[in-house]
């Protein structure tokens, strides 16, 4: 019987290997999936590669992780922001690489992983510094109807972690709104795929045509409780 529910977060991410590439959804705080994170810090993986939107908000979730120094590298498109206070510690002082990407270029790249595309010519960036690579060597251009390109390569990864709405025990998952965000193209490009769910539904429970997410590309799924703010505070649903 297939049966993806982990029993645990620590179980869902014991095998996590250091120098590992991790791709963590989200945008800007919408669909962090905030308890993952926290679950690989506690796991204690190091020399991490992680690729998100954002290079991390305040001193929880993704700079948290930056915080523990177990993060070598972020490929990223947007890594300062008013509160990017960690990020910007470590890179000024050289404890972290940046591989700054522009956002349709990063969503393109995840998804040629996902979709075997061995690599593809974007007009983005084009003329600019990010026409190079890491080691300040030109990428490949080209030209195509009279207009230019930058030849961009896909970004595989080990590990996946996105914040689901509902899941089967299959591993079908539907989102919530803008939490969607780059989870789908992320479940497609790693070697495992690891989601939180509010919701853990019966198999047939979730209509074939709104599964955002089919099981064949998720690994395991972990359900968490709803955290809603409220006039009073914080309160954790059941």
């Amino acid at each position: 019987m297939i049966n993806k529910i982990a029993r645990s977060i620590a179980d869902a991410l014991a095998d996590v290997k250091d120098g590992s590439t991790v791709l963590i959804g989200g945008f800007g705080t919408s669909g962090i999936p905030s308890e993952l994170i926290d679950g690989l810090i506690e796991q204690g993986a190091k020399d991490l590669t992680v690729v998100n939107n954002n290079a991390g908000n305040g001193e929880v979730g993704l700079a948290a992780l930056l915080k523990t120094g177990r993060v070598r590298k972020v490929i990223c498109s947007f890594p300062r922001q008013v509160d990017s206070q960690i990020f910007d510690g470590l890179y000024r002082s050289g404890q972290l690489e940046l591989e700054l990407v522009p956002q349709g270029n990063l969503a393109e790249r995840i998804r040629a992983a996902g979709a075997g595309i061995g690599a593809f010519f974007s007009p983005t960036g084009f003329g600019t510094e990010l026409a190079k690579n890491a080691d300040g060597s030109a990428k490949e251009t080209r030209e195509i109807n009279g207009k230019h390109y930058v030849l961009e390569m896909p970004i595989y990864a080990d590990v996946a972690l996105i914040k689901a709405e509902q899941g089967d025990r299959w591993g079908n998952l539907t989102y919530r709104m803008a939490a969607r965000n780059f989870g789908p193209v992320m479940a497609t490009a790693a070697k495992k795929t690891v989601a939180t769910v509010h919701e853990i539904v019966e198999l047939g429970a979730l209509n074939p045509e709104h599964i955002v997410t089919p099981g064949i590309f998720v690994h395991q799924i972990v359900k968490i409780d709803r955290v809603a703010t409220q006039a009073g505070g914080i309160k954790r649903a059941a």
